[in-house]
């Protein structure tokens, strides 16, 4: 498993399904992980608002107070719409772009402004932009047979910025020393949200013929956080079982 020593990681969106999965696994790897959401408690141990530039402040302030400067930074916060994209609303485009496109620059700022590297030449700072498939691919309307959670056209417009930006990143903080890389999921299995219709009709769609477990994407997240991907600078991983290979 890639070790931290001990190096200090946030991670926004931390109450959500993949958050809390995220600081688990980077605290199972020795990392100091702080989880972050709109309010403290289930999963999150600071308040922050990715939206909102003195939030986003004031929870690194936070997180430093804590457990140190911040080492990792995990973009994770998102939001999504689900309705037919002809019946889409203003406020729900732009909360969307402001979670998770706005939200992510906020906080891969704040990082940049803070960041003092220390230790050798290879132990940099780290971020890792949760991204999507659907930054890469349009999902397939076949497999929504018995759910109305359709995803839309704005979450996969804004994890396409968010893959991009890694990019721009990767060059731009380079003589920071900090990496910049992202993990784009595939199908994440949630037996909650997600019908068996769905779900079978999504695992036909895979050549590994499931959908993801979550910690699946939280070892992929773990990697490129550690110095074990102290070589990898603007790659966006996609963790998908293969799907967006035919």
């Amino acid at each position: 498993m890639p070790t931290s020593n001990g190096r200090v990681a946030l991670v926004t969106g931390a109450s959500g399904q993949l958050g809390r999965v995220l600081v688990a696994a980077l605290r199972d790897a020795g990392f100091r992980a702080l989880g972050s959401d709109l309010v403290v408690g289930e999963g999150a141990d600071i308040a922050l608002d990715v939206t909102d530039e003195s939030s986003v402040a004031a929870g690194f302030g936070a997180a430093e107070r804590s457990a140190g400067p911040v080492d990792v930074l995990v973009n994770c916060a998102g939001f999504a719409v689900f309705d037919p994209f002809d019946q889409r609303k203003a406020a729900d485009f732009d909360k969307v772009l402001d979670v998770n496109l706005k939200g992510t620059f906020y906080c891969i700022r704040e990082m940049a402004r803070r960041f003092r590297p220390s230790g050798s030449p290879t132990t940099w700072g780290s971020i890792v932009n949760v991204a999507s498939f659907f930054g890469v691919v349009s999902p397939d309307p076949r497999v929504y047979v018995d759910t109305a959670r359709h995803s839309s056209e704005v979450y996969g417009a804004a994890k396409a910025g968010v893959i991009q930006m890694t990019r721009y990143f990767a060059v731009h903080l380079a003589p920071k020393r900090i990496r910049v890389n992202a993990v784009s999921p595939g199908g994440v299995i949630n037996r909650a949200l997600q019908g068996e219709g769905f779900i079978a009709a999504y695992g036909d769609r895979v050549p590994m013929r499931r959908l993801a477990e979550p910690p699946e994407i939280a070892a992929a997240v773990r990697f490129l956080a550690s110095t074990e991907a102290s070589y990898v600078n603007g790659h966006n991983l996609v963790v998908d079982g293969g799907l967006t290979a035919w």
